[in-house]
């Protein structure tokens, strides 16, 4: 390794087009309709931004019964079942659906392999609320399985019509090999038509391949319930990182950490905000780390529009004015 303490910065990192457009969402549902904004479930999994958002207004509740009658309500980028509707139908509640388009193309994917009599196999963690809202769409055609041990004991039938499908956040290299063991027992089992892991966390994977070998420590912002960002830090270590942490906020950097460390790497989670790694970078210079190289992977330009409930009543507003 080159002399001089160094950061390298991964990139891309922070923010995806799902997330920028489920924060955005709520922001504009305050400045339109005013507090309270009720939102069901984190609208992304990061402290900061929840925290943010409720200083504003913003109320996170975790079940639909938790709105009060006749209010809005915003469902968070990870997606719901189709019953979650339905309970917000019959509760009156007028909704705005932030769910990320790349999740509901895997919703559209559930329901018509179920339509067309497949069964199946979810690759995902059980109880992640993304994984939830896809199990919902088809229920009974669906089987989840969370990592190669558990699909090398699945029980399916030789008999059925198999696909597979995935949660938008996984590890890539572990998905493939959940899927890899899943072929060899199941050969007729078929593919989806496009890979479900999304272009964001496919992207921030292959930038920490990238920097990690060279990293003693790499530094993942991001919170414990994101996926992608826990994704991250196993990433990190598999391709040759010392040693990985993840942390909300810089203040829980830990000196031990950077002992003896020459080259940092940093990267963060597709829902963390840039002014967060702002932060671990001022406290890594005050570390002694003040050179910082950002090392580009990949450019993203995606861009998704605000949900259709929500530009519908912002061009109204706009008109009357």
């Amino acid at each position: 390794m080159s002399s001089g303490k160094k950061v390298l910065l991964a990139a891309p990192r922070g923010y995806c087009a799902g997330v920028d457009r489920a924060v955005e969402t709520v922001e504009k549902a305050l400045d339109l309709y005013g507090a309270p904004v009720y939102v069901r479930k984190e609208i992304v999994h990061n402290k900061y931004v929840v925290s943010s958002l409720e200083k504003r207004g913003a109320i996170f509740v975790e079940e639909t019964e938790d709105v009060p009658e006749g209010s809005l309500v915003i469902f968070s980028a990870h997606g719901v079942a189709p019953s979650v509707h339905e309970e917000a139908a019959e509760r009156n509640l007028r909704t705005i659906d932030a769910t990320c388009p790349l999740v509901t193309k895997v919703h559209s994917e559930a329901r018509r392999f179920a339509g067309e009599g497949y069964r199946i196999v979810l690759v995902g963690h059980e109880g992640h609320e993304e994984v939830v809202g896809t199990m919902g769409e088809a229920p009974d055609a669906m089987t989840l399985v969370e990592d190669p041990a558990a699909a090398a004991e699945v029980d399916l039938s030789a008999d059925d019509k198999l696909v597979w499908l995935s949660q938008t956040t996984l590890s890539v290299d572990e998905t493939l090999e959940t899927v890899g063991v899943l072929q060899e027992r199941f050969p007729q089992m078929v593919s989806p038509p496009s890979d479900d892991i999304c272009y964001a966390t496919q992207n921030r994977q292959a930038a920490v391949k990238v920097i990690a070998p060279q990293c003693d420590v790499v530094i993942v912002v991001g919170s414990g319930n994101s996926s992608n960002s826990v994704r991250l830090v196993e990433v990190a270590l598999e391709a040759g990182a010392t040693a990985a942490y993840r942390v909300d906020y810089a203040e829980e950097l830990q000196p031990e950490w950077l002992e003896g460390a020459e080259t940092v790497g940093v990267t963060s989670g597709a829902s963390v905000p840039e002014i967060l790694v702002d932060d671990v970078l001022a406290a890594l210079r005050d570390a002694g780390f003040r050179t910082v190289e950002e090392v580009f992977t990949a450019d993203e330009t995606l861009m998704f529009a605000l949900p259709p409930e929500l530009r519908r009543d912002l061009k109204a507003a706009a008109q009357a004015q």
